[in-house]
């Protein structure tokens, strides 16, 4: 444990976890009309029930503060570690974007151009994380095979849905 008193860390730890709650909230309004929106789609095999989403998103979104909250504290503070928690607020606003594309605006193309963003941001997020804390590198590995998962059904969707999407 560095040297940082406990209560800078905690408030670190409190703010990190707003960061990425504002994000996913952010996200969240964009996707208001999700749930029927996602029922109306000719759905790929593969793809979960709508009730799914809600539980693993708030699961990845606590894991991928944590990871930041990591990255802050074993560097104290954020001029320390500018290049990965840059990354990390980079790809949090390209996560909500993708749900504005997929949900609000409707747009397949633009959803798919999206997630390749994210996915491409989230590995270069990961790989700075996991050099600075292992730790915090293997927390976002659940994001990584998630958003993995969501680019296959994104396109799926997509592709079965021409006049939707």
């Amino acid at each position: 444990m560095n040297g940082m008193p406990f209560a800078k860390q905690l408030i670190g730890l409190l703010v990190w976890i707003v960061i990425t709650s504002v994000a996913s909230a952010i996200g969240a309004w964009g996707s208001m009309n999700a749930p029927s929106f996602y029922q109306s789609l000719v759905q790929p095999f593969f793809a979960p029930p709508a009730s799914v989403f809600g539980p693993v998103w708030s699961i990845l979104y606590l894991l991928m503060a944590i990871a930041a909250w990591l990255v802050w504290r074993e560097r104290g503070g954020f001029d320390a570690a500018r290049t990965a928690l840059g990354l990390y607020l980079v790809q949090l606003g390209v996560n909500a974007l993708w749900s504005w594309a997929f949900f609000k605006w409707n747009s397949g193309f633009a959803s798919m151009v999206i997630i390749i963003v994210l996915w491409v941001l989230i590995v270069l997020t990961l790989m700075q994380f996991w050099r600075i804390k292992a730790l915090a590198g293997a927390l976002l590995l659940p994001y990584l095979a998630w958003v993995s998962f969501a680019t296959a059904l994104t396109f799926s969707v997509w592709r079965l849905n021409p006049t939707l999407l």
